[in-house]
């Protein structure tokens, strides 16, 4: 069953995260759709972005993480770098809109459009420096300055929409609701020029560091231990979690609270308990 829905309108090329179930979190199967879709534009001057459900992109899906060795964890890593730059790297204009959460990998995902549209209560969080991994690190320091991105990451902080917006990490707030026009206003700006104008426009416009970012990822990564690197962080991310949730029992409001922020740090579904454990890689 399709992870992605994909929906074409002349050249306007929408594509949607469709786990809701998961917040949208990146699962090696829709990698590959996504892959699939970016590296098949067919002459799409416009590719809208966006997420199903209540969040925009929650970062890796790892449930699975005890069956994978070292290799394994890698070549997703790979997977996601490569998808990263067909993105950054497309011959259109792609436009990300974004609401609730856009973590880890979603958060790269997002940072990697050529505009990028946040609904106002939007965080963002790029938490892979806490095992290590530096997907995404080179071109959000090319994106907001060396300064901004160590600012950032040295403790992988979130960051709110109007921050996000203020370092330009994104190119606009804005509703949902307003989502509709502002996608009729890059169309009309996208159709300006021919497919093949606007292909060269964006390649002169942009510096190719691609097999760079790829070597800066691959070499992050390489030390062994990788898998026990993510396990860790995913359960000490888990062991807060419940820590929290029982210094906050019994109180039923208390306990409700509890699951909202097990959810804001996982991407779990909103009716979580608080013993839910976090498996989504942020």
């Amino acid at each position: 069953m399709s992870e992605l829905i994909v929906e074409r309108s002349g050249d306007v090329l929408k594509l949607s995260l469709d786990r809701p179930q998961r917040a949208n979190s990146l699962g090696p199967d829709l990698v590959e759709e996504l892959i699939q879709a970016f590296e098949d534009l067919r002459g799409a001057r416009l590719v809208v972005l966006t997420g199903e459900g209540k969040s925009f992109c929650s970062g890796f899906d790892l449930s699975d993480i005890d069956s994978l060795s070292d290799g394994d964890l890698l070549w997703r890593f790979v997977r996601m770098e490569h998808l990263l730059q067909l993105v950054n790297h497309a011959p259109a204009i792609v436009l990300a809109l974004a609401h609730r959460y856009a973590i880890g990998a979603g958060a790269d995902l997002l940072g990697a459009a050529t505009m990028r549209v946040a609904a106002p209560a939007t965080m963002m969080r790029m938490p892979g420096l806490n095992f290590e991994i530096t997907l995404g690190t080179r071109r959000l320091a090319r994106m907001v300055g060396d300064a901004t991105a160590r600012d950032i990451l040295i403790d992988t902080r979130f960051v709110a929409a109007e921050e996000a917006h203020a370092l330009g990490l994104l190119t606009r707030i804005a509703d949902v609701d307003e989502w509709p026009s502002i996608i009729d206003e890059a169309t009309e700006r996208a159709m300006s020029l021919s497919p093949l104008a606007l292909a060269n426009m964006l390649d002169a416009t942009r510096k190719d560091t691609r097999a760079e970012d790829m070597a800066a990822l691959v070499a992050s990564a390489g030390r062994p231990g990788l898998c026990d690197r993510v396990s860790a962080y995913i359960e000490s991310v888990n062991a807060a979690k419940n820590a929290s949730c029982d210094r906050r029992r019994p109180d039923r409001r208390r306990e409700r609270l509890c699951s909202i922020a097990v959810l804001f740090d996982s991407g779990a579904s909103a009716s979580a308990h608080c013993s839910k454990n976090v498996d989504y890689l942020r």
